[in-house]
This record gives C-alpha cells, structure tokens and sequence, in this order.
C-alpha cells in the first residue's frame, strides 16, 4: 500500500509541541481521554446498527481493550466501534478542524496552574493529541464499519504524520502509543505497569457503560490468561445515592463534561408511573469560555433504556440553562429519533418541564440555605439565567425569585426584588433602575442625581440582557419597573404647594427658551423640557416613556434587525447656573444668533454625559476649542 505524507497545519504543530514539552502534574489525562473516545465510538456503532439493520457491523461484544507491551513499551487502547474512514482519519486525526483551536492555544499557553492546563484538554475536542504527552510517537489504525479497507495514521507529533490504507484492519479503532523512556526516579507515570492501568481506569472510566478489558499478568499455568473487565458498567443514574461516592459522580461530571474542577452541585430526579425516566445533572462551578458564543454546545446527553442517543440534546433544558450538564435516561422513547422527531414529543416537553422547575428550586435552595454557593452560582450564570426572563414566561415567577441585582442600597451586596419592595420608601410605587456599562457608569449618571439626593433605591443593571428582561417583565407584585432614564420623573411629594408653584413660575420663566432650544436642535431631540431628576448637572437626555433606548436600539441592528432611531428628550437643570445664564441671555438679546452654539454644545454634553457619541465629533471639538480660546 502506498503511504502519503503530509504537513500539520500549523496550529496543529503549535498544538503537538504544546502538548509534548508542556510539565502537567497528572499524565493520566491521556488515558482518560482515550477510552471516552472510545467509548464514544461504540455508543455511535449501536446507535448506527438499530437505526441500520443491513450495516454490515458485528455488535455482538461491543467492548474497549488495553494492551500493554512491556518489552516494546507500547501501550493500545482499541475499540471495535464505528471507526474511520480514510478521509474522515485525514480530516478528524490528521488536522484540527475546529474553530477553537486558536483560543484552545492561548488558554493553554496562560492556563496558571497544571490542572487547568490538563481541563482544557477535552474542553476542545483535541483529546486524541494528549497521547503525545507520553508517547514518542503514536498510531492509528482504524476502519470504519461496514467499510472493507482501513487506515492507518503515524505521527511523532512534529512537523508530518503518514496516512497509510491497510487490508487487514480490524472493525474499530486502535491507538498504540510508542512510550517515552521510562524515568527511574518517577514510578507515578509508568503506564506499562497493569495495575497502574487498573487504577486510572477505575478512577476515570469506571462508569463507562462497555466493558474496559486488560490481559492480567502472565501466571504459572499453561493456559492462555482470560482478559478481565476493569470498570463497573454500572450507570451511576441508575444506582440508588447510597451505592454511589461523590467522587464517582464528579468523575462523571469531568468525563461529560470536559471541565477538570468538581461541580457545584449535583442534582438526581427519577420519575416513576406512566413515563419513567431518570436524571443526573450537575451544576458546574465556573461558566466555560464560550458560554455566550454561537458555536457553544448545549443540552445533555440523551438515553434510551442505557442505550446512547445523543450528545448535546437541546430539546430537553431551555437556553438559558445550557451550562447544566447531565445524562436523561428515557424508558419509553423510540430509540430512532431525530432532532425533529424530539421537538414534537409530549414525553420530552414533560421532561424539559419537570427538568426545568428542579434547577430552579434548586437554585432557590441554595439562596435560602447556603448564601455562598448562591454567590458562586450568580457571579458564573446570572447573566444567563436571566434570559429566561425573557424567552419563558412559564417560569418568569421562579427565574424572577432566585434573581439578584446590584443597587445603591449596597455596594456589594446584590438585592432581591422582594427585599427592594421591603425597603420602599412611604409613597413609592415604582421600582427604579438603570441600565449602562458598569456600576461607576451608571452612579455618575445624571440621571441619577435626584434619587440619590433623595436616598431613593436604584437597581444598577449592567448585563445586556438586563435591557430586555426589564420590558419583557414590566412589574413586581404591582409595582411597575420603571427605568430613571425613561419618561418624566417628578420625585416631590405630591400636594406640596410651595413645590407646585416653583415648578410654576419655572415653567413659565424658561418657556422661551425651551421653545427656541427646540427649534434650534430640529431633528436631533423630540423635546426641549426643565427636569426634576437633575439637581447637579446642566442638562440630561432621556427617552420617552415608551421608546427604545439607544443601547437596545444598537442591540437590535447588531442582531440584524433595523429599527426607527428614536428621537430623546432634552432636561434642563433649572436651578444650575449654566442654564440660568441661557435663560438670561435669550431673553435679554434680539440677535440670538450667538445662542446657537452654546444650545449645540449644552445638548452634546448631555449625550456624552450617558455614554453617548457626539453627532459630529470633529465640530464638537471645534466648538470646545472656540470657547476655550475666547477664555485665554
């Protein structure tokens, strides 16, 4: 047969030398790796074999085996799977096709800590290329079932590997790793050792549901030894608490998972009667990287009576709950479903719900019993949890009740709604927020200035999400969510009579101006109006009542989505002197012609005071400039 040879991409180099010159205080990782990919290989033969009665596929001892070969210092892991095909080898094995790869680098190359390094491993898909940790050299050889011919793939992870197509190959796959020269003064790592090979099984692997077989050690008889099993089999879902460890259960979690930490919390559901099913799901303790990108996988892994369906079976949690990881085992499902066929099933919508609601109270537990893991959980997966808001009314109540936001009550102490109520202040019927960029944003906002003279409470809103949430919900046991940047805010008491008739007399003092303010500006405001939210800077802008704000506007356009760009409202701070010495001079001279610039530049302060961009920023600064030089 002839063999061809080929260059890694050049990330995938980069890739291998990470991986061969990099120190990681657990070597084992590789193993672990090995045989889930393994075990993944024969989930898919039987799922191939049941939907494809006429593959030609033996299924009858679907199993993993190791082998290890002291003399030549190799050690095998096979499996007699799906397997590959020539070109699915040269794509799969042969290079990193995988969007990730580059971030995958960075991570690795910043990771602090040996662990870390190590849980980055899986988290990319690149587990095949943690064999190069141990191994000189490694090979592949596989065929895919179904398929006459195989492959086989070398490569000692420098700058080539050969893809080679061989006759005799068996069903499967089989990775041998050509050893490094044992370390006499290491023991820990010496993977040609069985028991060795026992102990990272049954520590890693133990829960994987085909059988992980080993040759013992010769002994004195004359009969060929008989492998032995390593692992249980045994699925921990469907093992009563008491039979399994916590460490078992976190081992499942790092093995379906790809995250090297232990989760927060671990969650068991079994329903029992006219649908049965059970559950395992774990809640992780760190948000991964790319939870909020497109390419992230959600959903959790989908069983039918122990038999594998699916990876990443998005019909059975909401997208907001896409970091929960677990295993659904059904009891009744078809075992030949589809994505499309699952979006239709009553079964599975009664799953998502029941599934849903656990997480939920879950979540509401730790709130109520044990404040810290609340903290972890929120700080990780608030932000998304808080979509749920939007995209589930069903269980708007329970998302909106295991809530937290920051506000001026405290400066590091998140909030609850319930608790904001609590504290209302006598007369108060709105609960008040801002949204922006960041709590310092937002405390220097004009906006704010009133509420916080006043010792009112804000909510500060600082996740995109917290644009929509707020609109979508729209009130809180009868109070109304109501933004300080939106509509008018009058925060005197009503019926005083002395602040009825200031209010009067300013209206009437400045009506002028406001006027000409507002035709002067055009199409730039809606509305030239004195404010009651001001009390320290000159001038503030805000949108109507029920308009869009600027930063949703740009949420929707950035999405795809083009919508009419709302025209604010200008507030004039009365009592500030600026504003004063306006009103004064308008009304004192006839050619108000000299006005003009000074009306631009009060309006363009106002916008940049809020974060945003001036309409013309290369005349803004002229006019700056101007008024600067006239002061020398």
């Amino acid at each position: 047969m002839t063999t061809e040879t080929f260059e890694f991409q050049v990330e995938a180099r980069q890739l291998l030398q990470l991986m061969i010159h990099s120190v990681y205080s657990n070597k084992d990782v590789f193993l672990r790796e090995l045989v889930s990919n393994a075990s993944d290989a024969l989930d898919k033969l039987r799922l191939e074999k049941l939907r494809d009665d006429s593959l030609d596929a033996d299924v009858s001892d679907l199993h993993i085996r190791i082998d290890v070969d002291k003399d030549a210092r190799t050690l095998t892991v096979r499996d007699n799977g799906i397997g590959m095909s020539y070109d699915e080898v040269g794509q799969l094995i042969g290079t990193i096709a995988n969007s990730g790869t580059a971030t995958f680098l960075q991570e690795l190359r910043e990771a602090k800590d040996a662990a870390g390094a190590e849980g980055l491993i899986g988290q990319f898909g690149v587990g095949f290329y943690s064999g190069f940790m141990a191994a000189d050299e490694v090979t592949l050889v596989s065929r895919r079932a179904g398929e006459s011919q195989g492959t086989r793939w070398t490569s000692r992870g420098e700058a080539t590997y050969t893809l080679e197509k061989v006759d005799d190959a068996p069903q499967g796959t089989s990775v041998t790793l050509h050893l490094k020269p044992a370390d006499p003064e290491n023991q820990l790592h010496d993977y040609t050792s069985p028991w060795q090979i026992k102990d990272i099984v049954k520590r890693y692997s133990d829960f994987i549901t085909w059988p992980i077989r080993m040759l013992p050690e010769a002994g004195d008889g004359d009969s060929a030894p008989e492998p032995e099993t390593l692992n249980s089999m045994k699925a921990l879902w469907a093992r009563s608490r008491d039979e399994v460890s916590d460490d078992e259960y976190h081992e499942l979690y790092k093995h379906i998972s790809h995250d090297w930490r232990e989760p927060l919390e671990t969650i068991r559901l079994q329903a029992e009667g006219t649908f049965e099913y059970q559950a395992l799901l774990f809640v992780p303790a760190h948000a991964p990287h790319d939870l909020f990108t497109r390419d992230f996988k959600r959903g959790i892994q989908l069983y039918v009576k122990r038999v594998f369906i699916m990876d990443d079976c998005e019909e059975l949690l909401p997208p907001y709950l896409r970091f929960v990881k677990g295993v659904v085992d059904a009891a009744d499902l078809s075992l030949n479903v589809s994505r499309e066929i699952l979006q239709q099933d009553r079964h599975i919508r009664m799953m998502r719900r029941r599934l849903t609601k656990k997480i939920l109270s879950t979540v509401k537990d730790f709130m109520t019993k044990d404040a810290d893991r609340y903290a972890t959980f929120w700080r990780e997966f608030g932000t998304v949890l808080k979509e749920g808001l939007v995209t589930d009314s069903e269980n708007r109540d329970a998302i909106l009740a295991v809530s937290s936001f920051a506000t001026t009550h405290a400066d590091d102490e998140p909030t609850t709604l319930a608790r904001y109520v609590e504290r209302m202040k006598d007369g108060q019927d709105d609960i008040y927020y801002l949204t922006g960029e960041s709590r310092q944003s937002i405390e220097n906002s004009p906006h704010m200035e009133a509420f916080r003279d006043k010792g009112i409470e804000v909510l500060l809103l600082t996740d995109a999400v917290d644009e929509v949430w707020v609109d979508a919900v729209g009130e809180y046991e009868g109070k109304r969510l109501r933004s300080v940047a939106k509509g008018e805010i009058d925060l005197d008491a009503q019926g005083d009579e002395k602040a009825d008739e200031e209010r009067e007399k300013q209206a009437e003092d400045f009506a002028g101006l406001l006027g000409w303010m507002r035709e002067q500006l055009g199409e730039d405001i809606k509305e030239v109006r004195l404010s009651a939210r001001l009390t320290v800077s000159p001038a503030c802008v805000v949108s109507d009542a029920h308009d869009l704000t600027p930063a949703l506007e740009n949420m929707y356009r950035a999405m795809g989505q083009e919508v009419p760009r709302a025209q604010r409202i200008l507030e004039l701070n009365p009592g500030h002197q600026l504003v004063k010495g306006l009103n004064q001079a308008y009304q004192e001279r006839e050619d108000r012609s000299g006005l003009v610039e000074s009306a631009e530049l009060l309006h363009t302060l106002a916008v940049l005071a809020e974060g945003g961009q001036p309409k013309d920023p290369a005349r803004f600064v002229k006019l700056v400039a101007d008024r600067l030089e006239r002061t020398l």
